[in-house]
């Protein structure tokens, strides 16, 4: 019966090839050298005994490939020359192998262009030494470069070294025209041409075709069942694939080493570590014992999928078991360890190495050069680096990067100049990246960007979206945000595409209120460079639109994403409890419960905090409860402040003490739980217990610094009102000497102003002055005044002594820029301290009284005023 499952195709060549591969054009290098002794070669020639002397010569090709000398066999073949002035194919075709099988193909090359006459012998010869190099690409050529000759058609034993490459090269068309040729030569009831063109079709992802080619087989042995089972692994329909095999033993075909493993390769491949693992023990059941491959699959899918101590465990199980590493299997352990970094694993994996013989292994090396380094054991990582007899640029990177992490530059530069000068194994982008990352990870910024600037000048090596990647990441680090934009706009203008690193790197310096318009530009930069499908990307663009007071946008791309995990729902709650939006996060949360995604920490902490903004203190009690019970998460910190605010947002002071004086003695001593306290008692008016928790907070942190300034103050100022002597508290404090002035920052017409509590000496200073006044004027009596006026005295005194707090002076000279140019406008100010009650209720009339929104980011919490009214609800 004939598999017709394509029209059969004529014989053509197709127009693309009009000429000889231009990678097969000979260049001779053979030496023309004489053999030692040619008399006998010599005389047989003169004497017309061709026969006898080609087979002393095959004699002499024989011993050249069993010596695998590429010497012998240039001194073989210019005798060959000298005295055979004209080879029969034959003759060539030995010289073709000889070649191929001494290791060098280039030289086969020259002998096969320079043939006259081919064969299919000689064909085969150079297209089977081709596919034992795994030069697929050049398999194929040769295919058409034979059909272009046009004397010779491949048979039943070429054809699947032909089909096999175009398998591995994912060339289905060339695949589809050999099953075409197939089908005329009369060959298409040949078991070995078959199950090849079958791999093609299972291997280029053409499954349909592939399952009606395998019914259509008249015959199918364990060779086709495992092409159509390795076809539906790669691509990723393991149901599918498991299905096959049970069909396979129904049909009497019991599976193979080769069909297991190719099963349990593709679970780890796509992260089914589990489904791998009973795979494996299915395997066992079934009599087939896993082999080297299967173990090494095995620990490498679990190394790969971060279950790095399973992978070390797994290794343990395979020495237990019988079977031998080889030297993918040690380097898979090795790197799990380096991963885990833990040393005295790697250190029993490194005696299992060399008691195996894997010592000398370059990956192997490598590898320990790699964990001995994570693990800070620089000595021994140094020691396998020199007691290495072979090194590649992995090898030299390795220990350059061990030397950079653990702070070594200057011993890491000295190894990097021993690379260059060495001329072997020069320093290639990655090595230099190393050095660029280790100098400004330490903070020699000087040193980082002359390698920077060095790299193609005088190494030679052209930088690369990872080289721009360390210095951008590395500059932020080191709070350098403005320079670190510099960079990735200079990166851009040199024509360096960036790519999802860069993005991330980059976003967290436009996270403010005043850096808007950057962060708008990045955003056109990810969709010029289509990355917002990346969902890290757009997760991040939520996070950074959010913390920049720009919730819609923040909403925009949640709601046109296609796909999305815990982090966007997470991300866009607490975006929404940030811009105080408590009923849109709580619609969130039971939406996202809904689709049936579990929440986790996060999700909760985000949740009890938006019912608190609501003051729906049952509910959040309600969803504490189930966090716990339902979902068994074990609260932490931030669960536990969230609900001090959840009770003191609604005024439940009393219950909010009760709360934190049930929980673990460790987390209640804590000074955000104090701080919580202290923000609850303050806006209710509760001096007694405010006392307390301020009281508390100096206790447990004495430190100097504004906060501790502001607290010490509130508590002296409570101290009066109860008639305590402030003694008890001097007693219990340092001095305070690291206070900071207030600042603030507002961006106009691109560039950024900075304001200093009490500087009237910038930016016409006195108008400020003079403008803040009259706004106040007018408000004496206002109703703004909603803080406890225990705090209000302070405040004013304060304002008094230091002078007109930075914000202030930011919004007047904001507003009075506007009331020239006669344009409504969003204010954005960024403070460097918490902002104060007598500036809150100012920013909350000024938006009233002049129809503009403001937002004011301090250290404690976000702020929108918009028509008198703030997001905060008057809490932080």
């Amino acid at each position: 019966m004939e598999i017709a499952i394509l029209p059969c195709k004529t014989i053509i060549i197709p127009s693309k090839i009009s000429e000889y591969p231009s990678k097969f054009k000979a260049f001779s290098r053979i030496a023309q050298q004489k053999l030692a002794n040619d008399a006998y070669l010599k005389g047989l020639c003169n004497h017309g005994r061709l026969t006898e002397a080609i087979s002393s010569l095959d004699s002499l090709i024989e011993s050249c490939i069993d010596s695998n000398s590429l010497d012998l066999c240039y001194k073989l073949h210019a005798t060959v020359k000298k005295w055979v002035k004209e080879p029969d194919p034959f003759l060539e075709t030995k010289l073709v192998g000889m070649y191929a099988k001494c290791g060098s193909l280039d030289d086969a090359f020259i002998v096969f262009e320079e043939m006259r006459q081919r064969n299919l012998y000689t064909w085969s010869a150079i297209i089977g030494a081709c596919s034992r190099e795994k030069r697929w690409g050049d398999v194929v050529e040769l295919f058409y470069w034979m059909m272009k000759d046009g004397d010779v058609i491949p048979d039943n034993f070429l054809f699947p070294k032909i089909l096999q490459a175009c398998s591995n090269s994912r060339d289905a068309e060339t695949g589809r025209l050999i099953h075409g040729m197939a089908i005329k030569l009369g060959l298409s009831r040949e078991l070995r041409v078959n199950n090849s063109i079958l791999s093609v079709y299972a291997k280029c992802g053409l499954l349909s075709l592939a399952e009606k080619f395998f019914e259509r087989m008249e015959v199918n042995d364990r060779v086709s069942w495992n092409a159509m089972i390795t076809g539906y692994c790669h691509a990723g329909q393991i149901n599918e694939a498991e299905r096959l095999i049970e069909s396979m033993k129904e049909e009497g075909l019991e599976p193979d080493e080769i069909t297991w493993n190719v099963l349990i390769s593709s679970c780890n491949h796509l992260g089914k570590c589990d489904v791998a693992k009973k795979l494996m023990n299915a395997m066992e059941t079934c009599g087939v014992k896993p082999d080297v491959f299967t173990w090494t699959s095995m620990i490498l899918g679990f190394a790969q999928n971060n279950r790095r101590l399973e992978a070390v465990k797994l290794f343990r199980e395979m020495l237990l078991s019988g079977v031998v590493p080889n030297g993918i299997t040690v380097m898979s352990a090795i790197s799990a360890c380096s991963s885990l970094k833990d040393v005295r694993k790697g250190k029993e994996v490194h005696l299992v190495a060399i008691k195996l013989g894997h010592g000398e292994d370059v990956l192997v090396g490598n590898s320990l050069v790699d964990m001995y380094s994570k693990c800070g054991k620089l000595d021994s990582a140094r020691r396998v680096f020199d007691t290495m007899s072979e090194k590649d640029v992995y090898t030299w990177n390795s220990m350059i990067g061990g030397y950079c992490q653990a702070g070594y530059c200057g011993v890491a530069h000295d190894l990097f100049k021993q690379m260059q000068e060495s001329g072997f194994i020069l320093p290639n982008v990655v090595t230099w990246n190393v050095m660029i990352t280790g100098y400004i990870q330490n903070g020699d910024e000087d040193e980082a960007m002359d390698m920077f600037n060095t790299m193609e000048k005088i190494g030679g090596v052209k930088r690369d979206t990872a080289t721009w990647n360390a210095l951008i990441a590395g500059l932020l680090d080191h709070g350098q945000k403005n320079k670190a934009l510099g960079i990735f706009r200079q990166m851009q203008s040199c024509g360096v595409k960036p790519n999802s690193v860069t993005v991330l790197s980059i976003l967290p310096a436009c996270a403010n209120l005043i850096a808007v318009k950057k962060l708008k530009e990045i955003h056109c930069c990810v969709v010029k460079r289509s990355l917002e499908s990346e969902l890290s990307v757009a997760n991040s663009m939520i996070d950074t639109y959010a913390k920049a007071g720009e919730i819609e946008y923040s909403k925009k791309i949640f709601a046109n994403m296609p796909s999305v995990d815990i982090i966007t729902w997470n991300t866009m709650t607490t975006g929404y409890v940030l811009h105080g939006c408590a009923d849109e996060a709580i619609e969130l949360f039971e939406h996202m419960t809904r689709q049936e995604c579990r929440p986790n920490r996060g999700t909760f902490a985000s949740v009890i905090s938006a019912y608190g903004l609501a003051k729906k203190v049952e509910e959040g009690k309600r969803v504490f409860s189930n966090m716990t019970e339902e979902y068994q998460i074990v609260p932490c910190l931030d669960h536990y402040v969230a609900v001090v605010n959840l009770y003191g947002r609604s005024g439940k002071v009393d219950e909010a003490f009760e709360f934190v004086a049930n929980m673990a003695s460790e987390e209640s001593e804590d000074v955000s739980i104090w701080r919580a306290l202290l923000t609850c008692c303050r806006r209710h008016g509760n001096v007694k217990l405010a006392i307390h928790a301020g009281e508390k907070l100096l206790e447990l942190e004495p430190d100097n610094n504004n906060d501790t300034l502001f607290v010490r103050k509130l508590v002296l100022q409570l101290y009066d009102l109860r008639g305590i002597s402030k003694e008890s508290l001097k007693m219990k404090r340092k001095e305070t000497t690291g206070y900071s002035l207030g600042r603030s920052w507002i961006e106009e017409k691109n560039t950024v102003h900075t304001f200093v509590s009490g500087d009237l000496r910038q930016l016409d200073g006195k108008s400020l002055r003079s403008w803040i006044e009259r706004v106040e004027s007018c408000n004496k009596e206002s109703q703004y005044r909603d803080m406890l006026s225990i705090e209000e005295e302070e405040e004013e005194e304060e304002e008094e002594s230091v002078g007109i707090h930075s914000e202030k002076l930011a919004l007047a000279f904001a507003l009075i820029k506007s009331c020239r140019e006669s344009t409504p406008r969003t204010i954005r100010v960024v403070k460097n301290v918490r902002m104060c009650g007598n500036c809150h209720r100012f920013a909350k009339l000024v938006s009233k009284r002049h129809g503009c929104e403001i937002y004011i980011s301090d250290s404690k919490s976000l702020h929108h005023f918009k028509n008198g009214v703030c997001s905060c609800r008057d809490y932080w």
